[in-house]
C-alpha cells in the first residue's frame, strides 16, 4: 500500500532557529505573505536539482533577510542593495556554485539599482529572485520605486503622484533592453496557478545558471497585508486588480539557443595550469632553486617593501604581486605612501600565497626589503625571529640589526651604477630575493618586470642584467664578504 507523505523540503530548516521563546515551528512572516511560499519554491528547486551543498544565498536587508532563518544551504547577508555586487564576487570566486540573490523591490530597484542594472549588463552568472510588493514591507510601510500611482503609503500619505515622485520603476522591461541577460520573467504569489507558474520560473531561471547561460532573474509579485493594511484575502484580490495591470505577467527575455555570453565561471581561471595557459607562461618547474635557508618561509613570504619615494618601490611590490599571479599563486598588494611624489617615505605589503589570502596587511614579516635607513631603523622590528631582511648596503650602514634575523646586505645602488643605470637598484633587489627564496621562475619575474616597465624604451636590457646580478652576488655568497 502506497503513502503520500508531506513534508517540507529537506533545504528548508526542521526547525527555525530565531529569537528565544518563540515558536520554533513558525515563521517570522505576517499572515498571507508571499516570502514563506517563495522560500518553498527555492527550496523544492535546490532539492531536485541536487545542489544544496553547492548553493549560496545572498539576502541583503529587508524581510529578505531572515533568509538564512530557513535556508540550510551557504548563506551571506549583504548591504542594503548590494546582493548583486556580492553574488557576482562568490560566483567569480566558486564558479561551481549556485548563487541565489533574494531581494525585495526596495533593496533592489532604490539603493540597489545600479548593482542589479551592472550584474545583469555583465551577464552575471547569478539568478536573482526579485520579490515586488511595491512597498518597503518591513520598515514602516514608506513608499518604494515600485508602489503604484496613488497608492498611499507613509511617506506618500496623499498617494503617489506622477509629478512629484515619478512612476513605478518596471524591473523587468528595464533589464530586457539589456543584452546580456539570458532570462528574465514575471511571475505573481496569488492563487494555485500563478504559484505553479512562478515554480516553474524559479527552476527554470536556477536551471539556466547550472547551464551557464548568464544572468536570470524572476519577478515575483506578492503581498505584502500588514503594509498595505489589508487582510490576507483582500491582499491577493488587491495585487490581481492593481498590480497586474501595472506589472504584466510574462516573459520578457529568454535566450533559448547558444550559450551565455559568459563561461560558466565568468572568464575567471580554474586553477593555475589554466592561468599559466590565458597567460602563454611555460609551465616550468622552480628548478634551480636555492636550498631553503634556515627560517625562511619559501612558499607563502609575507613581505614588506620599504624606502624613499622615487626608489621604484612601488614598481617591485607590483611586480612581485604579478609574477605570482602568473605562477598561479593567491597574491596581494597593499600599498602605504605619503603624498610626496618624490622622497617621502612608502612601503608596501605584499603577500604571495598556496592558499587563500585572509587580509592584505602584513602585520607579522616574513621579508623586509629596506631601500635605505629609515625603513629599515622603523620596520626591522616587525620582522618574525627566524625572518629576512635585504637592505641596501650602498645607502644603509651603521645600524645595528637583530640577531634572531637573517641579514643580507645587497649594495643594489652600487651594482646599478657600475651597470650604467642608478633606477635599476630595486631590480637588484628583486634578484637577489628571488635567488635567496627561489620563491617564483626566473622568466615569470622578468616577464613581470619588463612589462610593467614597458613605457622605458631600452631600460629592459638593463633589468635584465640588474636582475642577474643581483641573482649571482646571493647565489655566489659574495655579499657574505
Amino acid at each position: 500500500m502506497e503513502a503520500t507523505i508531506l513534508r517540507r523540503p529537506e533545504s528548508l530548516y526542521e526547525v527555525f532557529a530565531r529569537k528565544p521563546g518563540v515558536d520554533k515551528s513558525s515563521t517570522h512572516y505576517c499572515p498571507g505573505c508571499g516570502h514563506g511560499v517563495i522560500h518553498k519554491l527555492i527550496a523544492e528547486a535546490m532539492d531536485d536539482f541536487g545542489i544544496r551543498d553547492r548553493t549560496v544565498f545572498v539576502s541583503p536587508v529587508g524581510c529578505a533577510v531572515f533568509a538564512y532563518y530557513y535556508m540550510k544551504c551557504g548563506n551571506i547577508q549583504a548591504a542594503h542593495g548590494r546582493a548583486p555586487a556580492v553574488a557576482t564576487g562568490v560566483k567569480r570566486s566558486l564558479p561551481h556554485s549556485i548563487v541565489l540573490s533574494y531581494q525585495g523591490d526596495g533593496d533592489l530597484a532604490a539603493i540597489g539599482g545600479n548593482e542589479i542594472l551592472h550584474a545583469a549588463n555583465r551577464g552575471e552568472n547569478i539568478t536573482v529572485i526579485f520579490v515586488n510588493n511595491a512597498i518597503y514591507g518591513m520598515t514602516g510601510g514608506q513608499m518604494a520605486p515600485t508602489t503604484l500611482l496613488g497608492m498611499k503609503t507613509t511617506t506618500s500619505p496623499y498617494g503617489r503622484s506622477a509629478l512629484n515622485e515619478g512612476y513605478p520603476i518596471r524591473v523587468c522591461e528595464l533589464l530586457a533592453t539589456l543584452e546580456a541577460p539570458a532570462y528574465i520573467e514575471r511571475v505573481a504569489v496569488t492563487d494555485a496557478k500563478h504559484v505553479m507558474a512562478g515554480r516553474k520560473a524559479i527552476r527554470k531561471a536556477i536551471q539556466y545558471q547550472m547551464e551557464g547561460r548568464g544572468f536570470t532573474l524572476v519577478e515575483l509579485l506578492s503581498t505584502c497585508p500588514t503594509g498595505w493594511k489589508l487582510s490576507p484575502t483582500a491582499s491577493k484580490k488587491w495585487l490581481i486588480e492593481n498590480m497586474l495591470p501595472v506589472f504584466p505577467l510574462g516573459v520578457y527575455k529568454d535566450k533559448k539557443e547558444g550559450n551565455a555570453t559568459l563561461p560558466p565561471s565568468n572568464g575567471v581561471a580554474q586553477n593555475a595550469e589554466t592561468i599559466r595557459r590565458l597567460l602563454d607562461i611555460p609551465n616550468e618547474k622552480t628548478g634551480g632553486r636555492q636550498k631553503a635557508n634556515a627560517g625562511v618561509r619559501q612558499l607563502n613570504p609575507r613581505l614588506k617593501i620599504a624606502g624613499f619615494g622615487g626608489q621604484g618601490i612601488l614598481f617591485m611590490g607590483v611586480a612581485l604581486a604579478e609574477a605570482g599571479m602568473r605562477a598561479g599563486r593567491q597574491v596581494s598588494w597593499l600599498p602605504s605612501y605619503g603624498p610626496e611624489m618624490r622622497g617621502g617615505t612608502a612601503n608596501y605589503h605584499v603577500i604571495i600565497s598556496d592558499k587563500p589570502i585572509g587580509s592584505p596587511l602584513v602585520s607579522e614579516t616574513d621579508v623586509l626589503v629596506a631601500m635605505n635607513r629609515p625603513s629599515l631603523e622603523k620596520f626591522q622590528s616587525e620582522v618574525r625571529p627566524g625572518g629576512v631582511i635585504l637592505y641596501d648596503r650602498s645607502l644603509i650602514s651603521g645600524v645595528a640589526l637583530r640577531e634572531e634575523v637573517q641579514a643580507i646586505p645587497v649594495p643594489a645602488t652600487k651594482m646599478a651604477d657600475q651597470l650604467g643605470n642608478a633606477k635599476v637598484a630595486n631590480v637588484v633587489m628583486l634578484g637577489a630575493y628571488l635567488a635567496f627564496s627561489g620563491l617564483l621562475p626566473d622568466r615569470v619575474m622578468l616577464d613581470a618586470i619588463n612589462e610593467k616597465a614597458h613605457s622605458r624604451p631600452g631600460l629592459a636590457e638593463f633589468n635584465t642584467k640588474a636582475f642577474f646580478a643581483g641573482k649571482e652576488l646571493v647565489c655566489s655568497g659574495a655579499f657574505r664578504h
